[in-house]
């Protein structure tokens, strides 16, 4: 009986800690991402568009993890910032692609390698060793949280 009760107490400690740990590193991320002008989102639509290229419309809500209502919201900010444009696909004209722009490019250029930084600076409480055993074990807790995955 005392091992279930210590399984689940282990249990809530690590929620506990894995869900403090995220916010303080998003705090500091989200900090400097605000430095900027941006919310995390418009941050991710550029992030994304940098370092994938032009994304269909449709695409980008998930691969940022938005809701396809706020897409066109988040795209209307950025296209009004200069930062990015809509291109109708040759293909399929129902389709529109998001793209940056040239200043886009060289914004995200400047202000990627201080938010790199600031990254680092927050998670310099593990070696790298460590960070790529937390990765491991983070990425099974994620597929295993969501079924993905189903044996230890």
């Amino acid at each position: 009986m005392s091992n279930i009760r210590d399984e689940r107490d282990i249990s809530l400690q690590l929620f506990v800690v894995l869900a403090r740990a995220y916010n303080s590193v998003t705090a500091k991320s989200n900090k400097d991402i605000q430095s900027h002008g941006l919310n995390t989102t418009e941050f991710g639509v550029l992030d994304l568009l940098y370092h994938k290229g032009p994304q269909p419309l449709q695409k980008i809500g998930e691969k940022v993890l938005m809701s396809s209502g706020n897409i066109t919201y988040v795209v209307d900010k950025l296209q009004s910032k200069n930062l990015l444009i809509r291109r109708a696909s040759l293909e399929d004209r129902r389709v529109i692609y998001a793209e940056l722009t040239d200043e886009g490019t060289e914004f995200f250029e400047r202000i990627f390698p201080q938010h790199h930084e600031v990254i680092i600076k927050a998670e310099q409480g593990l070696t790298d060793e460590e960070k790529v055993e937390a990765i491991r074990l983070l990425k099974k807790l994620g597929l295993t949280a969501s079924g993905q995955i189903t044996d230890n």
